[in-house]
């Protein structure tokens, strides 16, 4: 069962990110916009505003995106996408990964950061309202406590919805939720990167009701089987750089998309449905975002909401990809992740 077609018949699947008064309501698959701008290659605008009203028309409507892609110009490209889509949309954004004027970066969670990234991104995507804003990086010279009280106040304000934290640890993530209800943790999870299972995260969102939305599900794109050596990466892709996808830690990671495409093969599905559909089986609460510019691949993407894998199938995966088994950190610099 294959789905790689038009994305015009919207599909229906819901799932809800938080619990009680944190609840968000959200389309079971979202969409990261990240790769839009910025990290990936060359933009195409045109085609990026294209993909992103393909995704709303197919009933994906929860989108994704930062003050930091691009830098400052991802925000826009999807406030023009949603201008006349608002209502349909669920919109996330970020703060904390701060790019400064000479191009360097720093993780900034002060109070006084926190309220002015929240009135320049509302300015940035031309909506009153955010649905979702997250804590991009956690800023271990600023106590969490600091940062969520004035997440909070976004809130009484109005300027925000819910709440969300990224790349957090167990600890982290229970005091924020002490000073206000976390709807979202977002931090990498996928076939290749199995870490959440292992670390204490997912069981701590789920142990405080907190929806989880991982992204790059597919492996950065390595799971779809398309990425065989750095020289299908653009000049300027940052993957170039990331550990997974050099030497003998590429060669090793081969192998175990090698695994993804034989038993999608079998199934008569895509390794990046079958990616897909393995972290939708994780759970109702998890709501992965894959990334894309182009709707051919959106349409694929979308496609794993009608694959089911079987307990077998979920069992040969775990054999062939444990915990642990992809090679590589999955950033050259670690620092900023699981705080």
């Amino acid at each position: 069962m294959t789905a790689t077609g038009s994305t015009s018949a919207p599909t229906t699947a819901r799932r809800t990110l938080g619990s009680g008064t944190a609840a968000l309501e959200v389309s079971a698959l979202g969409l990261g916009c990240m790769g839009m701008s910025e990290f990936y290659g060359p933009g195409d605008e045109a085609g990026s505003l294209a993909t992103i009203g393909a995704a709303l028309d197919a009933g994906i409507t929860f989108l994704d995106t930062a003050d930091m892609y691009g830098p400052f110009t991802n925000e826009r490209l999807v406030g023009r996408a949603i201008a006349s889509r608002r209502e349909e949309v669920q919109l996330a954004t970020k703060f904390g990964n701060e790019r400064l004027p000479d191009g360097a970066r720093r993780v900034n969670g002060r109070p006084e950061y926190v309220r002015a990234a929240c009135d320049a991104s509302l300015q940035r995507l031309g909506v009153d309202v955010i649905d979702l804003y997250y804590q991009h990086r956690v800023d271990t010279t600023v106590p969490v406590e600091e940062t969520w009280g004035a997440m909070s106040e976004l809130v009484a304000a109005g300027k925000v919805r819910h709440l969300g934290i990224s790349e957090a640890a167990p600890g982290t993530i229970r005091r924020a939720h002490a000073v206000h209800p976390v709807t979202a943790l977002q931090t990498e999870w996928s076939l290749w990167t199995r870490d959440p299972e292992e670390n204490g995260v997912l069981a701590t969102v789920r142990e405080l009701g907190i929806g989880f939305v991982p992204y790059s599900p597919l492996g950065r794109g390595f799971l779809s089987g398309a990425i065989r050596s750095t020289d299908d990466l653009a000049p300027d892709d940052f993957r170039r750089h990331n550990p997974r996808f050099q030497g003998e830690n590429l060669t090793a990671n081969l192998r175990l998309v090698d695994e993804v495409r034989a038993l999608a093969a079998a199934k008569g599905v895509t390794a990046s449905q079958l990616a897909l559909a393995w972290l939708l089986a994780q759970g109702p609460d998890v709501v992965p975002i894959p990334g894309t510019r182009r709707r051919e691949r959106l349409a694929e993407n979308a496609g794993s909401l009608a694959v089911q894998l079987t307990g077998e199938e979920l069992r040969h995966l775990a054999e062939v990809l444990p915990v642990g088994s992809a090679a590589g950190e999955r950033y050259p610099d670690m620092s900023s992740v699981h705080r």
